[in-house]
């Protein structure tokens, strides 16, 4: 069963074909960008990668069979010359998510994270602290985890981690991603709008949580944020399957803080304390992220008490608050930042953690929400912990970012170029300062290029 993949360097797909790579397959597939680090991931296990969308691609050539089947990237859009040829031509075609439920997922204990925040680091987390048990998991991560080093793997164990997306599978399956996992134990993180280029409201997104929520069997578990009332409104539309709940002092499994920053708390399931974790992330989103990977590696057999000391070992995703230089005094982080809240949670867990020290944050809209604007009136109260921001206000924005800046009370500036983003930071900048790049998007290597700034 030869492959072709459309859109094989998003973090999605190149991990899909690594893992039909491993699977014995040839894979081969097409982007419009081929670029480096995923292009060297995928060239160095014997994937062919083609720059561009052609008919030609799927074609067969001198030394090249036809693909037997595509599978189509949710990037693909009608018009696509690929994507006409491949239905003009009546070839076989699968979404991602769909190859990935039917052809790798079945059979195994599936353990899906879901949810608007968190689930590439709690994928992440999850997949650690079952590999420390000896449980050798599979995994897919929408990231490269640091205990790991590659976004996606088999794993020689029943279990297989999935970061489960709410967004949609395909231009033919707008249904979302998660609905062809099929998980025994689902954790359902947190829900708020997002993702406004697809769902009209957050009563969209819901329904198709619930959609995931009706394919979790009766003998699996729901570990489900004990704080989001959009996700208990969800399981008041049905609900089949045990429920854990877990929170910061509310919920089946809790935790105490020890530390403000959440750098260190206490674990309590059920009233009855396990330990204490002490590990190197901060913020009380982590926490929660902690408590719900704790709950679901405990649902697949792991005894809990004997994780604790795991998370200590923890190395988190690339770009999640991620250290990328010290220089004379002035830390430099690259964070994945896409909602508001994302925005405020990591800024608060880094408040509590330098205390008065400056905060400099240079944020890029990069989403689809937030280029929409559907996030405007909520970015800057998410910033209230920052004592400056730098606003790149790209020429094709097409909203005035001037409503989030003129917000700030004077902390606020917006620039059209990364260029001049560096400068305006590399002018402000002190010693001491801690300065946070937000974005979901590459950003230019913006954050590496401050970090060249201030050795300059």
């Amino acid at each position: 069963m030869r492959l072709h993949i459309l859109g094989i360097c998003g973090t999605f797909m190149g991990g899909v074909a690594a893992l039909a790579r491993e699977l014995g397959l040839p894979v081969e597939g097409s982007d419009a960008n081929v670029y480096p680090p995923m292009s060297d991931q995928l060239r160095a296990l014997g994937i062919t990668l083609m720059q561009g969308y052609t008919a030609e691609h799927l074609q067969a050539s001198p030394g090249r069979e036809q693909p037997d089947l595509i599978v189509v990237g949710n990037a693909m859009t009608r018009g696509n010359p690929a994507i006409e040829y491949m239905l003009d031509q009546q070839l076989r075609y699968v979404s991602g998510p769909q190859w990935l439920g039917e052809t790798l997922l079945a059979g195994r204990e599936v353990l899906a994270v879901a949810g608007t925040h968190g689930k590439t680091t709690t994928t992440s987390l999850l997949a650690h602290l079952l590999e420390s048990a000896g449980l050798a998991p599979g995994f897919l991560v929408g990231g490269v985890p640091g205990n790991f080093g590659i976004s996606a793997r088999l794993g020689g164990g029943k279990p297989f981690v999935i970061e489960a997306d709410e967004y949609d599978s395909a231009f033919f399956d707008k249904r979302s991603k998660f609905v062809h996992y099929r998980p025994r134990i689902a954790i359902l993180n947190n829900l708020e709008y997002d993702h406004a280029d697809i769902f009209p409201d957050v009563a969209a997104i819901q329904r198709q949580f619930h959609h995931l929520v009706r394919t979790v069997p009766g003998n699996g578990r729901l570990i489900v944020n004990a704080h989001d009332e959009r996700l208990a409104e969800v399981l008041a539309m049905g609900c089949w399957t045990p429920v854990e709940s877990f929170g910061i002092g509310q919920g089946d499994w809790q935790a105490e803080l020890i530390e403000a920053d959440g750098s260190a708390f206490a674990v309590r399931r059920s009233g009855e304390r396990l330990g204490e974790v002490r590990w190197p992330l901060l913020g009380n989103h982590s926490v929660m992220n902690a408590l719900a990977a704790l709950a679901a590696a405990t649902a697949a057999g792991a005894d809990p008490r004997a994780l604790l000391p795991a998370f200590a070992s923890f190395e988190s995703v690339k770009r999640r608050m991620e250290l990328v230089g010290d220089v004379a005094g002035v830390r430099v982080y690259d964070d994945f930042a896409h909602h508001p809240t994302a925005i405020a949670t990591t800024l608060a867990g880094l408040r509590a953690k330098v205390g008065k020290a400056r905060i400099l944050v240079a944020l890029e809209p990069r989403s689809n929400s937030m280029r929409l604007g559907a996030h405007a009136e909520g970015l800057a109260p998410s910033l209230a912990d920052a004592d400056g921001v730098v606003f790149l206000h790209r020429p094709e924005l097409p909203w005035d970012a001037k409503r989030v800046t003129g917000a700030l009370q004077g902390r606020g500036a917006t620039v059209p170029s990364v260029d001049a983003l560096v400068s305006s930071l590399r002018a402000q900048v002190r010693d001491g300062d801690h300065v946070v790049f937000m974005s979901n998007g590459g950003f230019e290597n913006a954050p590496r290029r401050f970090v060249e700034a201030l050795r300059s």
